[in-house]
């Protein structure tokens, strides 16, 4: 069954419709991609899925309950978690600090019994390879490691769904390479992943499932495989298949 599932989102912005239709399903154990156009609708549909813009119509399903009317940190607690498009970092704190912020959140949001927030933090600092920038701070840090202390951050929630929006910007082609190594490991050990990026290619080598979307609706759906040779698709977004793996 799938972790996160959409069913026939809609958003409308005055007269402008910027979502229409949208149906996604994200299962457990993989990545699943969402793609398509600047304007597209893709952080909307994120915004919809957390809780921070409410749809016209359609509805948002966690481990297939209706979430839909739930405020943000009531679906957090269920098992949601997200970064963003523009990185939402404390830049004056230590990239380790950071991390623990999200442990200390866990601990006062959640019942059930209290984690140590700091072995936590650095099971969470060597799983995402760290290690070697945790003790400085933020500002100090390139743009592309400073995503994955985002993604970091998110993990210490102990999500059972994960939401990126466009992780790999700033980042340099070994970095997103280490990246994506970093996704497959963490869908494997039972994360449903949902991955909005501009990175094609990168979407194409760690994802199971694509979703496009153009003009707030979805436009294809399928594997790696069926999206690049997608007619519509090439059409839209991708433009050629000229070099995306």
């Amino acid at each position: 069954m799938p972790l996160l599932e959409t069913a026939a989102v809609s958003v409308r912005f005055g007269g402008n419709v910027a979502l229409s239709g949208v149906s996604i399903a994200v299962e457990p154990n993989t990545v699943t991609g969402l793609i398509g156009p600047n304007g597209a609708g893709k952080t909307t549909l994120f915004n919809v899925i957390t809780g921070l813009q409410r749809p016209a119509a359609g509805h948002v399903l966690l481990s297939g309950a209706d979430v839909t009317h739930m405020s943000p940190y009531k679906r957090a607690q269920r098992g949601l978690a997200r970064t963003f498009q523009r990185l939402e970092l404390f830049i004056s704190l230590s990239v380790r600090d950071n991390i623990r912020v999200a442990g200390d959140m866990r601990n006062a949001s959640r019942r059930g019994p209290r984690i140590d927030v700091g072995r936590e933090a650095d099971r969470v600092i060597e799983l995402t390879g760290l290690a070697d920038v945790a003790g400085r701070d933020v500002a100090e840090i390139p743009t592309g490691r400073a995503r994955v202390v985002e993604l970091a951050r998110a993990l210490m929630t102990d999500p059972k769904v994960l939401l990126l929006d466009e992780p790999a910007s700033g980042q340099t082609e070994q970095e997103t390479e280490t990246f994506g190594e970093l996704l497959r490991r963490l869908a494997g050990d039972g994360l449903a992943i949902c991955l909005v990026e501009h990175d094609v290619s990168l979407v194409m080598q760690v994802c199971s499932t694509i979703y496009v979307l153009d003009y707030g609706a979805v436009l294809a759906s399928g594997t790696p495989a069926e999206i690049r040779e997608d007619p519509a698709v090439i059409t839209a977004y991708l433009g050629t298949t000229e070099g995306v793996a």
